[in-house]
């Protein structure tokens, strides 16, 4: 305000000097001096409309500006007029900046929201959709643009939904079916809502099917398990019961220590394929560059079934027919990368699993076969009696079986077919199960070609147990 003063009361004197001048000496040099006064008070006057009138044009300049402002379109003023639309040019840049940050900040929360592998709703007061993300968009079919300002009740039409919607009691999670939930592949998702602000709510939603999916199969297996290993311990308690209490003959008495021992031998076959299990899950990646000969693998693994089919088929006289590798084709067979002992136990429950359920005098093939792609393909063919298309998609879930009465009669704990399959998601390596009831079946067994490794050498050390081994069977 004292600059303005000033800037006034120097105009005014500047104009007065000036109009008195100019009355004086040019145009009434024999003006009186009450004249000369008066002239210069009016003089002085004019000089302060001046200035007023320069003074509004500036301040109207500047107060247009402020109505649309532009930065770039700010009027160049001088005096108080320009240090204030200096000042205003400065407030509003920071301004503009500041609204810029909280967008980027918004836009940077909106994102990490869009990419949140859970489902995210924005619902205002009245429970219409503010904003949603595409994983919510596809849990409950949302349409992101179409579907905002719509009341989530009539797009969500799950009669569960609505009512704990329509509760308000959000201090739990809510778990229905999701939009794409089939019958025969269900879906499920965990539903929660939140209050925040002045009534609105955020709904987070996430598909819990997996976790559903492991606790049902964590509950079958305890069931299993538990089913398993009460079998046989029903059994050996009885027979220890008779033995204890009953005066038997000589006879008599082994016969029932021999089916004690069956049913212990049974409990301890569970007992190792579950540890195997656990150890499979629980244990580090097999390396890619640990080296096994799969001539050895094959070897042994022939040695193992011989002597079981011999077992299996004692009472019949009519062993298996098992064709494997002959020395010549040994040679080529090259080696696998992995864990030695995790390859051994895949092969022998394949073909322990393929002679179990094979008839005695059936015929099982095994083969290994380097492709052109540098992949390796070892199959297990039986001449058994099939499985059903029904059943294949089901055969390496644990304590899955077929026919369940005859896999006990084999000694099966219902565990192999699992146990193949965990070692070979660790190697990377994918099985295939063709079967048709009637026409037998053939397990096969793909290793990518980054595990497998052509050598001529390969099968060396393992020729002399192979023509030791054609002598003894």
């Amino acid at each position: 305000m004292g600059w303005r003063a000033f800037r006034l009361l120097a105009s005014q004197i500047a104009v007065a000097m000036a109009v008195w001048a100019i009355w004086v000496y040019f145009l009434h040099p024999e003006a009186s001096p009450a004249q000369q006064a008066i002239v210069a008070l009016a003089a002085a006057c004019l000089g302060g409309w001046i200035w007023w009138l320069v003074d509004s044009f500036n301040a109207a300049r500047l107060l247009r500006w402020l109505r649309q402002p532009e930065l770039g379109a700010a009027p160049d003023l001088a005096g108080v007029w320009g240090e204030a639309g200096v000042r205003m040019r400065r407030w509003i840049r920071h301004g503009e900046q500041q609204v810029h940050q909280g967008e980027q900040r918004l836009n940077d929360i909106l994102s990490a929201l869009q990419a949140s592998p859970n489902g995210v709703v924005f619902l205002d007061e009245q429970g219409r959709i503010e904003w949603c993300n595409q994983i919510s968009s596809k849990q409950f079919g949302f349409d992101a643009q179409r579907d905002v300002l719509q009341n989530i009740g009539n797009l969500v039409r799950d009669p569960q939904f609505n009512a704990y919607f329509a509760a308000h009691d959000f201090t739990h999670d809510l778990v229905m079916h999701g939009r794409e939930s089939t019958p025969s592949r269900p879906v499920r998702l965990s539903v929660q809502i939140y209050g925040y602000g002045e009534g609105r709510k955020l709904l987070l939603s996430r598909d819990v099917t997996a976790l559903e999916q492991a606790e049902a199969m964590r509950r079958d297996f305890v069931a299993n398990v538990s089913h398993e290993i009460r079998t046989p311990l029903t059994v050996l308690a009885g027979f220890v019961e008779t033995l204890q209490n009953l005066p038997l003959e000589e006879e008599e008495r082994s016969r029932y220590l021999a089916l004690m021992a069956q049913q212990a031998e049974r409990m301890r076959h569970l007992v190792e394929d579950l540890l195997t299990l656990s150890r499979l899950e629980g244990g580090p990646p097999p390396s890619n560059s640990d080296w096994v000969s799969v001539a050895d693998l094959l070897v042994r693994c022939e040695n193992e079934a011989r002597g079981l089919s011999n077992t299996l088929t004692r009472k019949q006289a009519r062993p298996h027919v098992l064709n494997f590798p002959d020395a010549a084709q040994l040679k080529q067979l090259g080696e696998v990368a992995g864990a030695s002992a995790e390859l051994h136990s895949a092969i022998s429950n394949l073909l322990s699993n393929a002679m179990r359920y094979t008839p005695a005098g059936g015929k099982i093939d095994v083969n290994w076969q380097v492709l052109g792609d540098g992949t390796a393909r070892f199959a297990v063919k039986d001449s058994g009696p099939g499985i059903d298309a029904k059943h294949v998609s089901r055969l390496t879930e644990r304590f899955y079986r077929v026919d369940r009465s005859r896999s006990r009669d084999t000694g099966g704990t219902g565990l192999g077919l699992a146990i193949v399959k965990h070692v070979l998601q660790r190697h990377g390596a994918k099985l295939t199960i063709e079967s048709e009831v009637g026409k037998g079946s053939e397990f096969s067994v793909t290793f990518p070609a980054t595990r497998v490794r052509v050598s001529a050498d390969a099968a060396a050390p393992s020729l002399a147990r192979l023509a030791q081994r054609r002598c003894v069977y």
